[in-house]
């Protein structure tokens, strides 16, 4: 009888750590808790958020502003060589468009559609791990891995435009450490890792002031960073910042070459202010 007792104790402790496996549902429950909770988040009805981009292993610099508007209005204004682009896009219209002077286009120009469906991605206010469920997404998860370190709970995220995700939830904290996509970006597939940290509390929230995004599986010197310097929570914001101007030209054909494509795509894969989300909101 004692042997069986302790046979039955030794199998209990083995099954143990099985039985209290996390699930999609409870990672997703835990990360909303370290966000400061569904209240919190909701109460964020817009967000700009100042900083620079960091590229060239420290090279250069690019100081940009980002507004943010619930649910899906997003604009990013950012400074290079002495010339200032727009990336923005209008959440009622799902309308992306762009102002790039040092790519030699001085006026607004409409985005092609393939460019339209990543920014609404990115424009997603609160991210896609929020309302999920609501948003058509679907979430498993993949299991516990180590991000730079820590231990992570690895969810796959496909969304409902068909787009996978792999989002990295760290074990203690609760917040999100790194996110993987794939996409395809000017007619060629792009893999990219962007890793979150220096998290700091704004009204009780906590967004990562430093982002690093590059190819998957990349050298660390050849990210991109971006740095937080001040968030700005429930700032007024006019519809106008988002809204497609009137002398907008119409979206540019992608290129045809996607070997051409691809090569510019690796030299930006880098990610945009954007997913300071959702990123501080990610997106996402």
């Amino acid at each position: 009888m004692l042997r069986r007792m302790i046979l039955a104790g030794a199998l209990l402790a083995w099954l143990a750590p099985m039985a209290v496996a996390e699930t999609a549902d409870e990672v997703v429950a835990k990360y909303v808790a370290a966000r400061g909770g569904m209240e919190k988040i909701k109460a964020i009805k817009s967000m700009k958020v100042t900083g620079k981009m960091v590229m060239g292993g420290g090279a250069m610099e690019a100081p940009f502003v980002q507004m943010k508007r619930r649910p899906k209005d997003s604009r990013t204004e950012f400074t290079f060589q002495g010339m200032t682009g727009v990336q923005a896009f209008d959440g009622s219209g799902d309308v992306a468009w762009s102002i790039m002077p040092f790519m030699g286009k001085k006026e607004p120009e409409a985005a092609p559609a393939e460019e339209t469906k990543l920014m609404a991605e990115e424009a997603d206010f609160d991210g896609a791990l929020i309302d999920w469920k609501e948003k058509g997404h679907q979430i498993e998860f993949v299991g516990k891995e180590q991000v730079e370190g820590a231990d992570a709970f690895k969810l796959k995220l496909t969304r409902k435009n068909g787009n996978v995700d792999y989002i990295y939830i760290d074990a203690e904290t609760g917040l999100e450490v790194k996110n993987e996509q794939k996409r395809v970006m000017r007619g060629a597939e792009v893999e990219t890792e962007t890793y979150l940290s220096d998290y700091k509390e704004v009204d009780g929230v906590p967004f990562p002031y430093t982002i690093s995004a590059g190819r998957k599986g990349g050298a660390e010197n050849q990210r991109q960073k971006i740095v937080m310097e001040k968030f700005e929570l429930n700032a007024a914001m006019v519809d106008s910042l988002f809204k497609l101007p009137a002398n907008a030209v119409k979206a540019s054909e992608a290129p045809k070459d996607t070997t051409k494509a691809a090569a510019k795509t690796d030299a930006k894969s880098p990610a945009k202010p954007a997913d300071a989300k959702t990123a501080a909101t990610k997106k996402k």
